[in-house]
């Protein structure tokens, strides 16, 4: 499709530590560049004392300078319950101020005041939706935008309504190693069980996948919505504070602007370690002493200092990738390529602990720091192409990384749909009223395959509203979940009896109530 045309939709990979827009123009992938070239946009938004907003590198650089106020790593907050324990251990390493808001949302505290962390990620979309509109010349009105597979509804839900508050219509909620696949496969004539391994910055996916011809059909997905090259830079960071505390006797854990110049210390000791043996300088006026009297800390760090400090990172991940083998009853022996995405990817460990479980080496004939914004902009680009133009189009059967189930009694689990289930789906249950005269009913929804509620993530509650009064047990609702292409789940409620339309709300924690989607 050409930039000429009317309606014209971009790919979207909005990643934790960096972001970037692709677009297809003739048969060619390009990225949208900022204003010096750079197509890796950094994931910051800051407030400046005046108020003013800033985002993109701009910002970026002021973490250093007021950590309070600039916030970064928003991906791994959106659409996540404030008080799950989750939010709570990574709050816990922010510099910036994270409160819990209406419905249990997560809202950043800033010098502006209180926002809740969607519009974080709106504020960084419209940046990038900027961008997009002075590199191409005319309106950019539709995206792609990618999501890490293991995402929930609330995360999704979150990032899509984030997405259109931005001023985009959203084409598809894509995952995001399925574009990375894409970018890979498309147009090969390729016949092969592909392992896509994406850890990024801030979350960590693999998926199990076949590409036969331009067929993209997902086998088994999973993830660690906490786990990326952020808890490599934390595990650095920690080594650069021990060093200090030794040199110095002060804890710069208590202090968050150092707290924070360590950790962007860290992040660039880290990549000149995935290159070099050992790595040696100085941070001035990391903190300061008694009047006022500056600090500086002198470090040296070798690689095996940083392959011990995020071994256990690296573990967390290889144990993932034996569970999503195991779901798709695969052995490393058998895949015919390992596709490696993400910045973390690049950390000689990572690399060598693929190589290790896999015995072949991982493929990069996609930049791994581009891959997953290409897929989007392909994906983009076949969605608003007419179909006689198309030929042998990729089709994506992608499935559901989270078995979905309710509440019943005793605490127990109804299983409604598997992990690993193709999407779209569907599942129909049906409910009938337990006292006399009742005329609502609350069912509680998780996500997870324990036979315990307690055990699963709590979703949100589905209301049945507004029944007819009548004795115990004569209402009967046929409830429908319906899991999307998008992985976002929907509800629809109809009278047993009559078939009449029943009013059905699912409020899903973590997510402000305007964002439930129309059931």
């Amino acid at each position: 499709m050409s930039t000429r045309d009317a309606a014209f939709a971009v790919g979207i990979d909005l990643g934790t530590t960096n972001s970037v827009v692709a677009y297809v123009e003739g048969d060619q992938i390009k990225f949208v560049p900022d204003d010096e070239g750079r197509t890796l946009q950094p994931s910051v938004v800051a407030f400046k004392p005046s108020g003013e907003m800033i985002v993109g590198l701009k910002a970026r650089l002021r973490r250093l300078v007021d950590p309070e106020n600039t916030i970064y790593s928003a991906k791994r907050l959106i659409g996540q319950p404030f008080s799950s324990p989750k939010v709570q251990s990574a709050i816990r390493r922010l510099p910036y101020d994270v409160r819990g808001g209406d419905n249990d949302e997560s809202v950043v505290v800033t010098r502006v005041g209180a926002m809740p962390v969607i519009e974080i990620q709106r504020h960084m979309l419209e940046h990038l939706k900027g961008l997009s509109e002075r590199h191409l010349g005319h309106p950019v009105s539709q995206c792609v935008i990618t999501v890490p597979a293991h995402f929930n509804d609330g995360q999704r839900q979150a990032t899509r309504a984030a997405a259109e508050r931005a001023g985009f219509e959203v084409l598809r909620v894509l995952n995001e190693p399925t574009a990375a696949a894409l970018a890979h496969g498309m147009g090969r004539g390729l016949d092969q069980r592909v392992v896509v391994f994406d850890m990024g910055g801030g979350t960590f996916d693999v998926t199990v996948l076949t590409i036969r011809d331009n067929l993209f059909e997902v086998i088994a997905t999973g993830g660690d919505p906490y786990l990326g090259g952020d808890d490599m830079d934390r595990a650095v960071a920690d080594l650069l504070i021990r060093d200090f505390q030794q040199q110095h006797g002060v804890d710069l854990r208590e202090n968050r602007q150092a707290a924070a110049k360590a950790i962007i210390a860290a992040e660039q000791i880290k990549m000149q370690l995935s290159q070099k043996d050992s790595v040696e300088g100085s941070i001035s006026e990391l903190h300061y002493g008694e009047g006022g009297v500056p600090l500086t800390l002198n470090f040296r760090l070798t690689r095996r200092e940083l392959e011990l400090a995020v071994a256990s990172t690296v573990d967390r991940a290889m144990l993932c990738v034996d569970g999503v083998l195991s779901q798709a009853q695969l052995t490393p022996q058998l895949a015919d390529e390992v596709l490696l995405v993400g910045g973390a990817t690049r950390v000689p460990l990572v690399r060598r602990r693929v190589r290790e479980l896999f015995g072949r080496e991982p493929l990069e004939d996609v930049n791994p720091m581009m891959a997953v914004a290409a897929g989007a902009a392909i994906q983009a680009d076949l969605l608003l192409s007419p179909p006689a133009a198309i030929s042998n189009a990729p089709l994506l059967m992608d499935v559901t990384a989270h078995a979905l189930g309710i509440g019943t009694a005793g605490g127990y689990t109804d299983l409604l749909i598997n992990s690993n289930t193709p999407i779209p789906v569907e599942r129909t249950r049906t409910f009938s009223t337990s006292s006399d005269f009742q005329t609502r009913v609350d069912i509680k929804v998780c996500e997870g395959e324990s036979k315990r509620f307690a055990d699963n993530h709590e979703l949100g509650t589905l209301q049945l509203l507004e029944l007819k009064p009548a004795p115990r047990g004569a209402t009967r609702i046929d409830v429908t979940f319906m899991l999307d292409a998008d992985g976002i789940l929907r509800v629809a409620a109809r009278d047993a009896t009559t078939g009449k339309q029943e009013q059905a709300s699912l409020r899903v924690h973590g997510v402000g109530n305007e964002l439930t989607p129309p059931q």
